[in-house]
């Protein structure tokens, strides 16, 4: 077997992990980008802790077919890069959505979430889920709200015995 064989076959799997470990992949065509808007999009990911890579493409239909994602062959055409989110699935859309609104270059083209296909409209949706950290705090919000109208009727009841003893 050739060396250059060994390398691809080495991506592929490297690739094919990745996207195992990964909750989402959002593919995205990042084509006439400038270095500097590439770099501030890299940074927003990093900041997200999604991780964002480009790979040959060839490389990465054969991750997706092996892994089972033969619809998101049609994602492969023209340079393509891809996001892989480990912790929130929604963050690596949301990034990337958010950032395209600004820089129209760059166009979201599918992904995979949770082992299911995304089209862009699926992904634009995944895109308006609000972080993890967010969504705690609502939830923890509208538990705090029940228990403080508690704690104010039955300060109010303590007043009133109060008032009427004195």
């Amino acid at each position: 077997m050739g060396k250059n064989r060994e390398v691809k076959e080495a991506k592929v799997k490297e690739i094919k992990e990745k996207m195992e470990k990964a909750q989402s992949i959002i593919f995205a065509k990042y084509q006439g980008l400038t270095v500097e808007e590439d770099t501030k999009l890299r940074k927003n990911l990093r900041e997200a802790g999604v991780e964002y890579k480009v790979y040959k493409n060839t490389l990465a239909k054969l991750a997706a077919k092996e892994l089972g994602f033969d619809e998101v062959e049609n994602v492969f055409a023209g340079p393509i890069s891809t996001a892989f989110g480990y912790d929130d699935p929604a963050a690596p859309a949301r990034v990337l959505n958010d950032f395209s609104k600004d820089h129209k270059m760059l166009e979201l083209k599918g992904g995979v979430v949770q082992g299911e296909i995304f089209d862009i409209d699926k992904v634009k949706q995944l895109a308006t889920i609000p972080p993890k950290d967010v969504l705690i705090a609502k939830l923890l919000g509208s538990f705090k709200a029940p228990l403080s109208n508690f704690v104010y009727l039955i300060n109010a009841i303590s007043e009133k015995q109060k008032s009427q003893e004195d």
